[in-house]
């Protein structure tokens, strides 16, 4: 236990304020460092979502038994979302519970960073912003992704549309990923997310928006800003090592299929603060309750790398059909998600061909998901419409409109 001494945080992000404000409420001095001048600035107003579907247990429902208030930050609440077929068929997918949680990073007071923020502060935590340490420093490494496995990139609008949600599975748009469109409250946001590595990548959100606007043409956008972000997928050796705890991203702990990351964040934000306080073991817990989904989304991302909209097309009738039988559409695509012997067996003979070691990880056995390369199937012209959105956006860039992602981020 740690009561003699201050506990030093990398990172103020999701789990190392969750581990903060566990850290504090128990009554230890807490310090948490980030380089960048507040929490979520790295988001820059993206909408992020929370899925509901991969485990039993609702996560507002965890945050609670943890000891957080998910009433800090705002949440859109889905029982009902588009699905999009790489054909462009549109199913929609229900169900009686919660399907998705659609939360906002950045530094807005609603947003569940800065609600993350607050419940550290009130705990006790003290946080420092714009503050450089060094990894050796620090108890507990939080400081999100060092390498690069997928990249996203989002167009942020202003819309009179209801609130709305839409989830498309599309090779050409989103190369081995998805896309998506999310509304809340007259803010919207198209995204394509990348996992082949291409040369001109602003073409696929240009293309991405052209088609949402399109299929959905009561969306009345008025471009704001452009984001984006770097996905980094690693497996560790070692998630404790040399009195050192790596939580969240820095320990590689989301899902490597579509990059949902938020819940094993805080979870595992939360364990490493039960380890310091002698309540469990970190690595012992991190293997039982995080890693056989982590292991999991490694198989789907090796099945996933090896399709196309043919299979992607298969996906979405079995859903479809799945729900018409059983009335709910998160048992299918939950099942996706969760462990089996077939996935464990498969994850063992394949992980080896995905996983490249990296050299820099400090002696942990850090092995990284590779940003893939190109296939010749990417290499496609813009349409007509895709390349007004692209004289749109620069317009708009022109007289004052922000970009707060490009590829030279990598």
């Amino acid at each position: 236990m740690a009561e003699s001494q201050p506990v030093h945080i990398m990172g103020a992000g999701l789990s190392g304020l969750a581990a903060a404000t566990t850290l504090a409420n128990a009554g230890i001095e807490v310090h948490v460092h980030d380089i960048r001048e507040d929490s979520g600035q790295r988001f820059d107003g993206d909408f992020q979502a929370l899925e509901n579907w991969s485990m039993d247990s609702d996560f507002f429902e965890q945050l609670k038994q943890w000891g957080y208030d998910p009433n800090e930050f705002k949440a859109t609440e889905f029982s009902e979302v588009d699905l999009i077929h790489p054909d462009d068929e549109i199913s929609k997918t229900y169900t009686p519970k919660i399907a998705y949680r659609i939360v906002e990073r950045g530094t807005s007071d609603h947003t569940i960073d800065q609600g993350f923020k607050r419940m550290a502060i009130k705990a006790g935590a003290t946080l420092h912003y714009k503050s450089r340490v060094k990894e050796t420093d620090c108890q507990i490494i939080a400081c999100g992704p060092k390498g690069t496995s997928a990249v996203a990139y989002g167009e942020i609008f202003k819309t009179q549309h209801p609130n709305h949600i839409a989830f498309q599975l599309n090779d050409k748009l989103a190369p081995g990923a998805y896309s998506y469109l999310i509304i809340i409250d007259g803010i919207g946001l198209i995204c394509t997310c990348l996992w082949r590595k291409q040369k001109g990548s602003e073409r696929f959100l240009n293309e991405t928006i052209a088609w949402y606007q399109k299929h959905y043409p009561d969306i009345d956008m008025e471009p704001v800003k452009r984001v984006g972000g770097k996905g980094d997928f690693t497996i560790n050796k070692n998630y404790f090592q040399d009195g050192r705890y790596y939580v969240g991203e820095s320990g590689g702990l989301q899902d490597f299929m579509w990059g949902f990351g938020m819940r094993m964040a805080v979870w595992s934000g939360y364990l490493a603060a039960q380890d310091i306080l002698g309540k469990c073991n970190y690595e012992k817990e991190v293997r039982k309750q995080l890693m056989p989904y982590v292991k999991t989304s490694v198989t789907n991302r090796f099945l996933m790398n090896r399709v196309g909209d043919r299979t992607f097309k298969r996906m979405c009738k079995a859903w479809m059909k799945h729900q018409s039988k059983t009335g709910d559409g998160l048992i299918w695509i939950g099942k996706l998600f969760r462990p089996n012997i077939f996935k464990s067996t498969l994850y063992r003979i394949v992980s080896p061909f995905m996983l490249r070691k990296d050299a820099k990880a400090m002696g942990r056995g850090v092995r990284r998901l590779p940003f893939r390369k190109a296939k010749k199937r990417d290499n496609w012209e813009q349409s007509s419409s895709a390349i007004e959105v692209g004289n749109r956006w620069n317009k708009i860039r022109r007289s004052g409109g922000r970009t707060s992602f490009s590829e030279s981020s990598d």
